[in-house]
């Protein structure tokens, strides 16, 4: 290696020979995949190096107390948000445990975040997290696309399949490949489109999944929150599930 690249050089050269592989026509559709997914890891962690540098403690110095996490260029007024990747206020990988002080947050908010990260490490890792930096009282508010829904339409009928593709993936050119059912299901509780710009779901949540992760978690309570469209995105309150999980 290279003794003069910077810091996380070993990374560097890493993407440059991925872009390099996926250039290359003769590179397998199998080992394409695996290596756009390590693409995209790497630029996560070139993000989140960055930001350890900045905080070394893995705590920010100020105490932010509403937090959106993964929001993307969904905004709140008066939320400062997290996410891996930009826009945000800070870019930090969760999944490394979340940078904020101890019970320092009244509310923890994320909509369509928590499917993204893996189970169980990821998922139960950042439950406890969030238990950690939200103050006595504080509430976590978390919505994901709803398996029951999903799954108590089984079989639905054409114009109900057609609703939530409509509904979901009417900018993905997907539709096609969506040729039963059992291939929607398939594709809300674990998408692995091979189109870079979407991340894959790892896991199926409902009302009692959430309500058992945050329990073991150590909140005291879980239970039904109503939709605020002053907070959550409209867009995603169909066929969604949101909870309130109060320390």
């Amino acid at each position: 290696m290279n003794a003069h690249r910077t810091d996380g050089s070993s990374n560097d050269l890493l993407g440059e020979q991925i872009t390099a592989l996926l250039a290359d026509p003769a590179t397998s559709h199998g080992l394409a995949r695996t290596l756009r997914a390590t693409a995209k890891e790497i630029e996560l962690s070139r993000y989140h190096r960055a930001s350890q540098k900045a905080f070394p403690s893995g705590r920010l110095d100020s105490t932010p107390k509403k937090v959106q996490v993964g929001g993307g260029a969904h905004r709140i007024d008066g939320f400062f948000n997290i996410d891996a990747v930009p826009p945000a206020d800070l870019l930090w990988d969760v999944r490394e445990g979340i940078p904020l002080q101890d019970d320092s947050v009244e509310v923890l908010f994320s909509e369509h975040f928590l499917e993204h990260i893996d189970y169980p490490v990821s998922a139960k890792q950042y439950a406890r997290e969030a238990h950690r930096v939200l103050a006595s009282g504080g509430r976590l508010i978390t919505g994901v696309p709803d398996a029951a829904f999903v799954l108590g339409s089984y079989p639905a009928g054409a114009e109900q399949a057609e609703e939530m593709i409509s509904r979901w993936y009417a900018k993905r050119d997907c539709r096609k490949d969506i040729n039963t059912y059992l291939d929607l299901i398939n594709y809300v509780f674990r998408d692995q489109d091979d189109d870079p710009t979407y991340n894959p779901h790892y896991w199926a949540y409902d009302f009692e999944k959430l309500g058992q992760l945050f329990t073991e978690a150590g909140f005291a309570t879980v239970e039904p929150w109503d939709f605020d469209p002053r907070m959550a995105n409209p867009k995603r309150q169909w066929a969604s599930v949101y909870v309130v999980a109060t320390k």
